[in-house]
C-alpha cells in the first residue's frame, strides 16, 4: 500500500473539500492517506489525523499555495519524497497543478516515473547555522535583518572566511535560485533559473553607496556577522528563527538535500514567471 501525506492551507475556503476528495480518492486506490494534526485540526478533519511523518509517504500533497509549499519542504525536513502542489492561491511559483486536475495527477504519479507522464524538479537548498549550531534549511532564503523600525543595523558579510564588506542595511538576504523571486526579488535582487546552482546575496535597503546583489558560486560560503551594538533577526523561509546580538555569526551553505518537486511534462519557469508579471509579447 502506497502512502499519501496532505498539507493544507489552514484558511482556503476550498481546502477541506480538495483534502475530502484527495483523501475518497487514496481509499477508492487503496493508498493510505494522512494529514499532520494541526491541518486535519484546522479543516476540521480528525479522522485524517496522524503523528506519522510525511517523510514516510510515497508522495507529499501541497494544498494551497507556495507559502504551503515552503512548510510542507519544512515538514519533509530533508527527505527525498516527492512533493506535488496543487494550487489554491493566485499563480504560484511552486504549485504545478489546479484543485480540478487532481485526480488526473495522482493517477499519473502512480502510474509510476517509467510512463514519462512525470519527472522530479530538484531544487538546491541552504543550510543555515548560528555560531556553528544548525538553524534550519531554506528553499527561498535565510534574512538577517534588523530588531528595531527606525534604525538600520550593521552586518559583516565574509565570503568563504575572508571579509567583503560592512552592511548598514535593514537587512541582508541570502537566497537560493528558487528564492530569486521571493524577498529578495522586492529588494531588487535578480531572477535566476532554478535550473541554476547558486547563492544570492541581496542587502535591504541599504544605506550606502553598494548596492547591488552579488550572485555567488554555491561553493562559496556566506557568513553574517552582527558587528554593530544593535540587535538583528534571523528568519528562514519567512519564519523568525533566531534573535542575534553583537558578534553572532549566520552561515549559509548548500545542502546537500534537494526539495523534489513533481512537474507534469516540461516545466515552463519563464511563462510563470512571464504571466506573474503580466508580460507581453511585443
Amino acid at each position: 500500500m502506497s502512502g499519501v501525506a496532505l498539507v493544507a492551507h489552514h484558511e482556503r475556503e476550498t481546502a477541506r473539500s480538495h483534502a475530502i476528495f484527495a483523501a475518497v480518492w487514496c481509499s477508492e486506490h487503496r493508498h493510505d492517506f494522512w494529514m499532520p494534526g494541526q491541518d486535519a485540526d484546522a479543516l476540521g478533519l480528525p479522522e485524517h489525523q496522524s503523528d506519522r511523518p510525511v517523510a514516510e509517504a510515497d508522495l507529499v500533497l501541497s494544498l494551497g499555495g507556495d507559502g504551503t509549499m515552503l512548510r510542507s519542504v519544512g515538514l519533509l525536513d530533508g527527505a527525498a519524497t516527492p512533493l506535488l502542489g496543487v494550487n489554491l492561491g493566485s499563480l504560484g511559483y511552486l504549485t504545478e497543478v489546479e484543485p480540478v486536475d487532481l485526480a488526473d495527477a495522482l493517477t499519473k504519479f502512480f502510474s509510476g516515473p517509467e510512463t514519462g507522464e512525470w519527472s522530479i524538479d530538484d531544487r538546491m537548498m541552504l543550510d543555515v547555522s548560528v555560531n556553528g549550531v544548525r538553524a534550519g534549511r531554506a528553499l527561498n532564503e535565510a534574512v538577517v535583518e534588523k530588531s528595531e523600525s527606525g534604525h538600520t543595523v550593521r552586518l559583516l558579510a565574509r565570503i568563504d572566511g575572508e571579509p567583503f564588506t560592512h552592511y548598514a542595511a535593514d537587512g541582508l538576504i541570502v537566497a537560493t535560485p528558487t528564492g530569486s523571486t521571493a524577498y529578495s526579488l522586492s529588494a531588487r535582487g535578480p531572477i535566476v533559473s532554478p535550473r541554476h546552482r547558486a547563492i544570492l546575496l541581496t542587502p535591504v535597503s541599504p544605506h550606502m553607496l553598494f548596492d547591488r546583489s552579488l550572485v555567488l558560486d554555491p561553493s562559496e560560503i556566506v557568513e553574517i556577522e552582527v558587528s554593530g551594538h544593535r540587535r538583528a533577526e534571523l528568519a528562514i523561509d519567512g519564519q523568525p528563527t533566531a534573535q542575534l546580538d553583537e558578534g553572532d555569526i549566520v552561515t549559509c551553505i548548500p545542502s546537500e538535500v534537494t526539495a523534489n518537486f513533481v512537474r507534469f511534462g516540461a516545466y515552463r519557469y519563464h511563462q510563470i514567471l512571464k504571466a506573474k508579471f503580466g508580460l507581453t509579447d511585443r
